[in-house]
């Protein structure tokens, strides 16, 4: 008992202070509208990257003062308790942990994409799962991410020795566990998508295990807004979700320019990869094959079930990530919510 009130204490840390430490943002332009949005680096953002350039935000008037991006969920998080942001598209883990132990006040919205996150292992290294109970070096993000979930759920489903996995890990953020595994300082890495996708197309290494292989139906990013923007501008809120919709069946109808959008939007921000490989070692380009590529591994929808929701905050509960259980009613929007208007 004492050891889960230490992890979901230093969780909480964790969120209130990786803010102040600039982790991974970048502004990409301002506007009149007032709205702050934030992303992740990755392309389970698309529908806000397809969004803002086809215009769609500044037709609707939800052009955003900040549109700002960051190189992990739980760096949003963190910028989340600083009330500085009114809506963003983050991975519901960090979304959890920031409501949940932070008392951020947010609510979901929709979803945006299930699955988008994978175990990639070095071929020469591990053949199977259950090479990772070998003393094999391990990166994963910090206690309480999306990904550390995942490993959770990997070490489960395949009945491996918790203690002993867990006991390898070394924990990082995802464009440094890429560089670490192409360095061979790490024989495994569980990342998110388009990380994954980068490992093996670009370094060639192995995707042993998707998210869906483990977790069927595994919530993966969601549109969340805070309660005060709720409050102040429900229309603003309704006019997200429509453009949510919007870019998530143009996605799935014209995947093809989807992915030509992500790899220019994606190739647009300066982050710890690209800087990290600046001697010209490695080729990290984001192009629009690995981003189709990267796509395919996620299903991109709006869906989002309370009781698939519920299942990630029994499952954080159970790990000790957070504070206290509640229901996940208490952070869905309510899908009749604009129904009066």
């Amino acid at each position: 008992m004492l050891k889960r009130k230490v992890v979901f204490l230093l969780l909480t840390f964790m969120i209130i202070t990786v803010f102040w430490a600039a982790t991974g943002c970048s502004k990409q332009g301002k506007g009149p509208a007032g709205l702050n949005l934030a992303v992740e680096y990755n392309t389970h953002a698309a529908c806000a990257y397809v969004a803002q350039s086809e215009g769609w935000l500044e037709e609707r008037g939800c052009e955003p003062e900040a549109f700002e991006v960051y190189a992990t969920g739980v760096a949003l998080a963190a910028a989340l308790t600083k009330d500085s942001i009114d809506a963003a598209y983050i991975c519901l883990v960090p979304a959890i942990t920031a409501y949940a132990n932070a008392e951020v006040p947010i609510k979901i919205v929709c979803g945006t994409h299930k699955y988008g996150y994978a175990l990639v292992v070095n071929p020469a290294k591990i053949n199977t799962v259950r090479d990772l109970e070998k003393e094999m070096k391990i990166g994963c993000v910090k206690e309480g991410g999306a990904t550390d979930l995942l490993l959770h759920k990997i070490i489960a489903y395949y009945g491996l020795d918790r203690q002993k996995v867990l006991g390898y890990v070394l924990r990082m953020d995802p464009a440094k566990q890429i560089m670490a595994l192409a360095a061979g300082q790490l024989d495994a890495v569980v990342v998110p998508e388009h990380f994954a996708s980068i490992a093996e197309q670009k370094l060639g290494f192995r995707m042993l295990v998707k998210s869906q292989d483990v977790w069927p139906q595994m919530q993966g990013s969601v549109l969340i807004v805070t309660d005060k923007l709720l409050q102040e501008d429900p229309g603003k809120v309704k006019d997200l979700l429509e453009i949510t919709s919007l870019a998530t069946d143009y996605i799935n109808e014209s995947p093809s320019l989807a992915a030509e959008i992500l790899a220019e939007k994606l190739n647009a921000f300066p982050v710890d990869l690209q800087e990290l490989a600046g001697d010209g070692s490695h080729d990290f380009a984001v192009t629009p094959e690995l981003v189709a590529s990267s796509m395919a591994n996620l299903e991109y929808t709006t869906r989002v079930e309370q009781a698939e929701i519920q299942e990630v905050i029994d499952f954080m509960q159970q790990l000790g990530y957070i504070k206290e259980h509640f229901s996940a009613a208490d952070i869905l929007l309510e899908q009749s919510y604009f129904r009066s208007e």
